[in-house]
């Protein structure tokens, strides 16, 4: 197995880079297309859990104005072969000083890279939010 082959990674990124984009702008569609449709497909949120293409979409839809205004710190992608791939995120929200993490688990379907399972966060106050450093400066 091959760990972040430049093809699958330069894939991957330009997937995660796509749906942060959809993400600021509240592109529902977007947003949607970037998820496995699939019963097996899971969201962990800070405020829910949502078990399912269908649950997720629905929150979606009924979520007013979007998500939070928020600034990424560091970003992680690792692919493992070519239809497997880890992304982890820490960001900060706007006008917050608590730092959030998103990890999404993509799969490469026949319809491209698809999320089938995502974790978001927010940690609490006194938390450790120092970030590591980044792989370069490791």
């Amino acid at each position: 197995m091959i760990v972040n082959d430049p093809a699958a990674l330069a894939e991957v990124t330009a997937a995660v880079e796509a749906y942060e984009t959809a993400l600021m702008d509240n592109d529902v569609e977007a947003l949607d297309g970037a998820f496995w449709n699939s019963p097996h497909t899971v969201r962990m949120g800070v405020t829910e859990n949502l078990w399912g293409f269908d649950q997720i979409a629905a929150f979606r839809v009924g979520r007013a104005g979007g998500s939070p205004p928020r600034t990424r710190l560091r970003t992680e992608i690792t692919t493992f072969g070519a239809d497997f791939a880890i992304a982890n995120v820490a960001f900060q929200r706007d006008g917050s000083d608590k730092i959030g993490r998103q990890s999404q688990t993509w799969i490469r379907t026949g319809d491209g890279w698809k999320v089938a399972s995502a974790h978001v966060s927010i940690l609490q106050a006194g938390a450790d939010q120092r970030l590591a450093p980044t792989t370069e400066s490791r």
